[in-house]
């Protein structure tokens, strides 16, 4: 009874992992023009009007005629997203460790930021308005305050979480807590950081374009409000479909930097080794 050798098996094996490898990266885009392709269908087959439900190849159509203004637009909102977002994550990340690193501080402050987070931020930017006046600022600050309390959480939660053992072999050492902190802390907590990110992206741009719609003359959520207005609802669906380009982008970004700074925290499913090996 012969026995493959492992030099006639390595390459089958190699073109297996390359080729499910390529599926899961081709299976978003999949999944993706499948939808595009039965929204067209239910639309042409139902007769549904425009103004209702507009086909994907007629918003393709409008997005492309009124691509300078939607361009404009949404620029505008990716600014203010990332300003919001960008403030949020230094925040987040200073009041995560400060809460992480004492348990006096953690059980404090923790059911505070959950009765913050618990009040729909919609309900703010009118008092937003009062105070800053109508323009870019409320979707700023709104971006902030939405996307603020994921970063916090993760970040306290990985500080908190380190092994007592390891705290302790550290301070027999002679460690201070701020060293503690920046050996073990802030490495444990950065795969938690890093999850919370693609998280906090997302509902900064659902809380810039909420306040745009509300309290702003510019932007991607003013211009929605003023198409919807018009009942120039392809237009509108424009709008949503730059959105979540953005939105995808920006969590394509925050995946990438995971990977490259938390590599050895993932495994590849199907090789079993990590994600940078």
């Amino acid at each position: 009874m012969s026995i493959p050798s492992v030099t006639a098996t390595a390459p089958k094996e190699r073109k297996s992992l390359g080729l499910r490898r390529l599926t899961r990266k081709l299976a978003p885009l999949i999944v993706i023009v499948a939808i595009l392709a039965i929204w067209e269908a239910v639309v042409r087959i139902f007769a549904i009007p425009s103004f209702m439900l507009p086909a994907p190849s007629e918003v393709f159509s409008v997005g492309w005629r009124t691509r300078s203004i939607i361009l404009g637009a949404a620029g505008q909102t990716l600014l203010t997203t990332l300003l919001g977002f960008a403030l949020a994550v230094a925040f987040g990340l200073v009041a995560g460790v400060i809460v992480g690193s004492s348990r006096v501080i953690y059980d404090s402050i923790y059911p505070t930021l959950i009765g913050f987070n618990s009040i729909p931020k919609v309900a703010i930017i009118p008092i937003l308005v009062i105070w800053v006046g109508i323009g870019p600022v409320p979707a700023v600050i709104t971006a902030f305050l939405i996307s603020f309390f994921p970063i916090l959480v993760n970040v306290a939660t990985g500080i908190a979480t380190v092994e007592p053992e390891l705290k302790d072999v550290l301070r027999a050492l002679g460690a201070s807590q701020v060293q503690i902190i920046r050996k073990i802390g802030l490495p444990r907590s950065m795969p938690y950081f890093f999850a919370s990110l693609k998280v906090a992206i997302s509902l900064a741009f659902v809380g810039s374009i909420t306040a745009e719609s509300i309290a702003s003359n510019q932007g991607i959520g003013y211009l929605m409000l003023v198409a919807s207005s018009r009942f120039q609802v392809p237009l509108a669906f424009a709008g949503l479909f730059v959105t979540a380009l953005m939105g995808v982008g920006m969590y394509a970004i925050s995946s990438a930097f995971e990977k490259r700074l938390t590599g050895w925290t993932i495994r590849d499913s199907q090789s079993g080794i990590g994600a940078n090996g």
